[in-house]
């Protein structure tokens, strides 16, 4: 029994109440006083880093290091988007003066301005309990835009999560900002996160987790007598391509660096590659071979929760079920053995593309090479496997027709494409996109990684013929 006392539905209620009453101050904030809570709420963190590693590591069991790494990104965003907001980039604004005459030509004075949306309900993810969590980029952006936050605790890491929005109360507090500007529920989705995404007062719900999980909201955000925007990011395969040019120059390292990209955080990233297409022949052969003989000695560590190990052991298995699926690493754990044993098996292209189980996300340290015999079958099967939050494409480094082919087809199904390196690891930066279409996100045009995800958050509105005091705010809001 979890010693953290689990919200009612009237809990959620009063969290919803005290972040409405929190925005109607907070959503007309300048700059000073957004980037001021941002920074602070970095600062915090830092202050208390070793306390919250230790607390994490015994309900993650990712490690110090990986946590110090996730807990100084964490950081590194909240002042991201304290640079950004200072930078202006909350209060951009259109100018459109006055033009004289008869319409179409002429019209009034039109100012597009930008307003936050409002109260926003954040779901913690499981697999970065700093990053994607309570103060996570959700959190940060929303906050940035002049939202307040009602964050949904994860249950696999339930106790950093109270730790850490406690400890940015206290920032709010310090700061004379209102405490419902972020609050804290805690229980199961089919009940809390629910109530949560129905309640009036929530405008807006962002949420990263299970396609399952992540469809129930959506469905009731949109079902609500008014509706509101739900940015889900949810599953992606996240296909890689070798090409013949790319194996022939450095397929061994290629080998060995996604190995290390398949298992790392024993495969519990948003990113993890899932399918690995190569080509049939000798070259393919020995990358294959390669790649399986780096997973066998590859180490992982146990998984983040008993429900996620389950769902990993139950894809493997039914992955085990396809006659035409030829298994290459497939140890299974010893008796007492908390970590998985990494999974690889491959297939003919034309046989993965009659099997639409095997185009599901296993979410663990496992992949299938689809074996493709040139780059007709190559498009083909990203036409088969649906949105994904990346593509990573080796070797087309001459703009000829097949490579054109290729990435316009992968831009058509992936958020971002890569040409060198490996899909795990998001930088958080102006230029990214992580989203994609459907299952990778419910909204594709919006990213949850970056600072574009301000955008998620802040509503459009049109003051036409304003008077000059309105104007004097250059953007921010009244």
């Amino acid at each position: 029994m979890s010693k953290y006392t689990q919200s009612t539905v009237a809990d959620v209620a009063a969290a919803a109440q005290a972040a409405h009453e929190a925005f109607q101050s907070f959503s007309s904030s300048n700059a000073d006083t957004r980037s001021q809570l941002l920074r602070g709420l970095a600062q915090k963190l830092e202050d208390n880093r070793e306390q919250l590693v230790t607390l994490a590591d015994n309900e993650t069991h990712l490690g110090a290091a990986r946590l110090n790494g996730e807990l100084d990104r964490t950081a590194f965003q909240l002042r991201g988007f304290a640079t950004k907001v200072e930078q202006g980039a909350a209060f951009v604004f259109e100018d459109d003066p006055a033009v004289s005459g008869p319409p179409p030509v002429g019209h009034p004075h039109l100012v597009r301005v930008r307003i936050p949306v409002g109260p926003v309900a954040m779901f913690s993810a499981s697999n970065f309990p700093f990053a994607f969590s309570v103060l996570g980029g959700d959190t940060a952006s929303a906050l940035a835009a002049g939202c307040s936050v009602v964050v949904k605790a994860h249950s696999g890491h339930q106790g950093l999560s109270h730790t850490v929005a406690a400890l940015a109360r206290e920032v709010i507090q310090e700061q004379g900002l209102p405490l419902g500007l972020l609050s804290l529920v805690d229980g199961p989705g089919s009940e809390i996160g629910v109530a949560l995404v129905e309640h009036p007062l929530i405008k807006a719900a962002a949420f990263t987790g299970s396609v399952r999980g992540g469809l129930a909201l959506a469905s009731a955000a949109s079902a609500r007598k008014q509706p509101i925007p739900f940015y889900g990011e949810l599953g992606s395969i996240n296909p890689v391509i070798a090409l013949p040019s790319a194996l022939a120059a450095k397929g061994a390292e290629l080998a060995q660096g996604l190995a290390a990209s398949i298992t790392m955080g024993t495969g519990q990233f948003c990113t993890s590659p899932g399918i690995v297409l190569v080509p049939v022949g000798e070259a393919g052969d020995a990358f294959v071979e390669q790649l399986a003989n780096a997973l066998r000695g590859a180490k992982t560590h146990e998984m983040l929760t008993p429900q996620m190990r389950k769902g990993f052991d139950q894809g493997r298995a039914q992955w085990a079920t396809q006659p035409k699926l030829q298994a290459l690493v497939t140890d299974t754990e010893q008796e007492g053995e908390v970590s998985p044993r990494p999974y690889l098996a491959q297939i003919g292209a034309a046989d993965f593309l009659a099997s639409h189980q095997l185009h599901e996300e296993v979410f663990g340290p496992a992949a299938i090479i689809v074996r493709v015999s040139g780059p007709t079958q190559v498009l083909e099967v990203l036409g088969a496997v649906g949105g994904s939050l990346t593509v990573t494409i080796w070797g087309a480094d001459a703009p000829s027709i097949d490579n054109v082919a290729l990435v316009r087809a992968a831009s058509s199904i992936a958020g971002r494409v890569l040409f060198t390196g490996f899909p795990t690891g998001v930088a958080v930066t102006a230029g990214q996109h992580h989203g994609g279409p459907f299952p990778a996100s419910t909204a594709p045009f919006t990213t949850s990684v970056g600072y574009a995800a301000l955008d998620r958050f802040l509503r459009p509105v049109a003051l036409q013929d304003a008077p000059q005091w309105l104007l004097d705010r250059q953007g921010v809001p009244a």
